[in-house]
């Protein structure tokens, strides 16, 4: 069946038909419907993907240019297998991923980028043979028996994900956060159908190497043990046949002839036994089958033919056990295959320092879907000193074929190095003969070489587009870095895109474009008769035609190649155009000064430009932000040392307009630097103060864990010393309350005392009784006396006298609270009443 659209204008009875791939991206005045027509229908229906073929062919040329294929045979160089490498470029390379399995693709990049961090869940598929296994399901398929190789492949693969899934559970067993953080990676690999008896028998039948194993069946072992015994026979014989040619002994050896064991003699030479001549003439000479050899030889090959088919016969066993799981192997494989992939992006980014991007849809709400979130990522937004809205946001982006491209030159370096250190080493030991001079003058350039490499790193570059601008021209010296950055940026958004991280330090705000444009380098074609200004127009008006309002598009040099006037004016006319009804966001660069001028009379413009280092008269790599580029031309001239009567006519050719444009454009690039510097250095005493209050903070919180810890001990000090005034005072009462008894008991010298007073009618005031009033008040007077006049307690390892047991003791414990002490006396240790014990 054939799905087609139809088209009725009602002006007209014109019926047109379009594919539905056609009309996706067009917009209808009239209403439309879709309609299923069989292929024999009296319609003419013609399909026309001539747009389609463009958009594509426009497409790849834009990759080409950005060198995309490169980075996709970088990224699948990481993967273990050789299917997982071809599907990885396939991923890669197709880009036509909607917004929801770009960020399905990232998730599954941070899943993998987690389980190399765990370390004990880490992907790595290199002992996999794909293909292998692929040949082996072909083979069960059609019924074959599977080679013994194959075999061990499928076993290999059915292990690693038996031992994947295993510390997969391990890792959850142990935190079960790990099951959120190796997500969406988690639901694939738990649900993996792993046959574990089918490897059983793999193993059981089939040895390392891959042949099958004697045990394997009871009619192989016996073949086998039966062609080892006839082997062992016809050898011997040979042997004895060759022991009876004494003297020609030296001339005959033992040889196998397609299976049949013979013995090959001199062709002058005649031997005694008779045999069947299979070869003669010959510079080696004649090859002689013994007759008494030939029926074991005959017993030989029929012992073989059982073997082989025994062997034939249980691999053909093991083809059908392969075949009850055919589609649960063949799944895993792809399962396998497609995690293999999801490796090497995660791989590549760890090995280049990749960051995941907050990928968001443009004209949707921001970052709503971003993945930052679900990497554990803190968003990069507020890194940069002022908050506003980016639709780009790149903060030192490195190119990634430049940091490779850096990487292998500088391995390359040190294993020259290496090689001329193990060179030096064994000329030392006297293998090599060569001048030591020069040796030593080699390996001090190669040093010196990887010295240079560590310090020359790729520099990165920052990209910061605010949300309002449409368009970006960057200008700049040649050689300046211009064309580097247009790359850098492209291939980022290629990257985010497909499900790489960026390489960047910080975390990368980037919207989800669905094209990348880009118009780079000389595009001269002689097969088409176009210059190079032409080949440059062709391809802007292809981008022009097939860029969407989510493309992006990047233009180098705009305008170049034609009449300066004419070029600059056609390139303002261009940008303008993207501007207003073009891609989301276009990046220029031109050597045309018009052209930074939009900016001032457009808001969707923004200005960018190279930084140059005029004292060493080289460029730094570097953007400077909201700065045009200016001319240096006459100035680096000067420098050099062109004379001053042709420098000076140079800038009154230039214009007296021009030179006052550049030092404007002067002025603006120092304040520029200086309000970097200021930044900075508000950043720093920024930074300098929080440090500052946080140190603050914890002062203040350990003086008053330090004054808490005083109140304390200052209670318990009080505490003790209340409760030993308390047990003073308690004994004290219970002494005076014994006092005061005894006293009220009256002895007979008192009685006597008392009946001689009372005969007497004696009532003198110095021999009367004291009232109780009296008592009572020498009581509290006794109570009220300083702890000075009061007996003193003892103190550990005092001498005390104890009057009970009429001997001195050591104190060895006071306790006062319970008016007790435990005091020593020889190898005695007692607790006595605090009033038993004299100080």
């Amino acid at each position: 069946m054939a799905y087609c659209a139809l088209f009725v204008n009602p002006n007209t009875i014109a019926v047109s038909v379009f594919p539905i791939t056609i009309i996706k991206s067009v917009r209808f005045k009239y209403p439309c419907f879709l309609k299923e027509a069989p292929v024999s229908a009296n319609l003419s229906i013609t399909y026309d993907d001539e747009a389609t073929n463009k958009r594509s062919s426009v497409h790849h040329d834009s990759l080409r240019v950005l060198e995309w294929g490169s980075l996709c045979d970088a990224v699948a160089s990481f993967a273990g297998t050789s299917l997982g490498r071809e599907a990885t470029k396939a991923q890669l390379c197709s880009l036509n991923q909607t917004y929801e399995e770009s960020l399905r693709l990232l998730e599954e990049t941070n899943a993998a980028v987690e389980m190399h961090k765990h370390g004990g869940c880490r992907l790595d598929f290199g002992g996999i043979d794909a293909i292998l296994v692929k040949s082996a399901i072909l083979q069960a398929r059609r019924s074959l028996p599977v080679d013994g190789n194959k075999a061990m492949a499928v076993a290999a693969l059915l292990q690693l994900a038996d031992t994947l899934q295993f510390n997969l559970k391990a890792a959850i067993k142990e935190d079960e956060d790990w099951y959120r953080r190796f997500m969406p990676l988690t639901e694939d690999i738990m649900g993996l159908v792993i046959n574990r008896s089918l490897v059983k028998f793999i193993l059981q039948v089939i040895d390392e190497d891959g042949s099958v194993k004697d045990s394997a069946s009871s009619m192989l072992k016996h073949a086998r043990d039966r062609v080892r015994m006839l082997e062992r026979k016809i050898y011997h014989l040979m042997e004895s046949l060759i022991r009876n040619e004494k003297s020609e002994a030296s001339f005959l050896e033992v040889s196998n002839i397609d299976g049949r064991w013979c013995i090959t003699s001199a062709a002058d030479r005649l031997t005694s036994f008779k045999g069947l001549l299979l070869s003669s003439g010959s510079v080696t000479g004649s090859i002689v089958e013994p007759l008494s050899a030939v029926p074991l030889n005959d017993e030989l090959q029929q012992a073989r033919a059982s073997a082989a088919k025994a062997e034939a016969d249980v691999l053909l066993m093991l083809s059908e056990k392969m075949q009850m799981d055919l589609d649960a192997i063949e799944q895993l494989l792809n399962i396998i295959i497609r995690l293999d992939v999801v490796n090497a992006r995660a791989t590549y980014s760890l090995s280049f320092g990749g960051t995941c991007p907050d990928l968001f849809l443009p004209g949707g709400n921001g970052t709503s879907g971003s993945v930052a979130s679900l990497s554990g990522i803190k968003s990069s937004k507020a890194a940069y000193p002022i908050k506003r809205e980016w639709t780009l946001y790149l903060p030192k982006t490195y190119n990634p074929l430049l940091l490779q491209q850096h990487r292998q030159t500088l391995q390359k370096a040190r294993k020259d190095v290496s090689n001329a250190t193990n060179d030096i080493r064994r000329q030392k030991q006297g293998e090599i003969i060569a001048r030591k001079g020069d040796t030593d003058i080699d390996l001090l350039s190669l040093e010196m070489q990887v010295t240079a490499l560590e310090q020359a790193q790729p520099v990165p570059v920052d990209f910061f587009v605010d949300h309002k601008t449409r368009v970006l021209v960057i200008t700049g010296p040649n050689t300046g870095g211009k064309t580097i950055c247009l790359k850098t940026v492209g291939l980022a958004a290629m990257m985010a895109k497909s499900g790489l991280h960026v390489l960047a330090s910080e975390s990368v705000k980037i919207p989800w474009f669905d094209a990348v444009f880009a118009d780079i380098g000389d595009e001269q074609s002689l097969s088409q008769s176009l210059s190079t200004f032409s080949g440059h127009l062709k391809r802007i008006i292809d981008i022009q035609l097939h860029s969407t309002s989510q493309s992006l598009v990047l233009l180098d040099e705009v305008g170049a190649g034609t009449n300066p006037l004419e070029g600059a004016a056609l390139g303002m006319s261009l940008l303008e155009s993207f501007a207003e009804t073009g891609a989301l966001l276009t990046i220029a660069t031109t050597h045309h000064g018009e052209l930074k001028t939009l900016k001032y009379s457009n808001d969707s413009f923004e200005n960018a430009c190279m930084e140059f280092d005029e004292v060493n008269l080289k460029p730094t790599f570097k953007i400077l932000w909201g700065v045009p580029g200016r001319s240096n031309a006459i100035n680096i001239a000067e420098r050099l040392g062109l004379p001053s009567s042709i420098v000076d006519n140079a800038r009154e050719l230039y214009g007296a307009a021009s030179a006052e444009i550049d030092e404007v454009i002067t002025d603006m690039e120092r304040f520029k630097q200086d309000f970097k510097e200021q930044l900075e250095e508000v950043q720093h005493h920024v930074l300098l103060s929080k440090n500052l209050y946080e140190n603050l903070l914890v002062a203040r919180r350990k003086i008053m864990e330090h004054s808490t810890d005083l109140r304390l001990r200052k209670m318990r000090e009080i505490y003790e010393a209340a409760a030993v005034a308390r047990s003073i005072l308690h004994r004290k009462v219970r002494q005076r309350r014994a006092s005061a008894i005894q006293s009220s008991q009256p002895n007979p010298d008192d009685k006597s005392r008392r009946s001689l007073g009372i005969n007497g009618q004696h009532n003198t005031a110095e021999y009367s009784e004291p009232s109780t009033t009296s008592k009572s008040a020498s009581f509290v007077e006794d109570i009220k006396k300083s702890p000075s006049e009061k007996s003193q307690l003892p103190k550990i390892g005092d001498m005390a006298y104890v009057s009970s047991l009429g001997r001195r003791v050591t104190v060895l414990r006071v306790e006062p609270s319970k008016d007790e002490i435990v005091v020593q006396t020889g190898n005695m240790k007692l607790k006595l009443k605090l009033s038993d014990v004299q100080t």
